[in-house]
């Protein structure tokens, strides 16, 4: 997926979820390995309700791959 089409689907419906994905991928997507850039780009196909939870930590992801993306971008997150 080309970076135009990466950061409208970081456009999304829960204002929390923008607060994330949108800077990661300004400042951190272009510098990711082609393995975690198509990584970033599965986690973007989840839902936003199951996106959510786990970035809130209410649930755990169960794709040991996406739960480390998750914590990747929560890690880079501005406080």
């Amino acid at each position: 997926m080309n970076f135009a089409r990466v950061k409208w689907a970081c456009r999304r419906g829960m204002l929390e979820l923008d607060v994330l994905f949108q800077p990661f991928v300004e400042k951190y997507y272009q510098d990711l390995s082609d393995t975690d850039k198509a990584c970033f780009v599965r986690l973007l196909e989840c839902e936003d309700p199951q996106l959510f939870a786990w970035f809130m930590g209410h649930e755990k992801c169960p794709d040991p791959l996406l739960a480390d993306m998750v914590a990747k971008v929560r890690g880079r997150a501005a406080p």
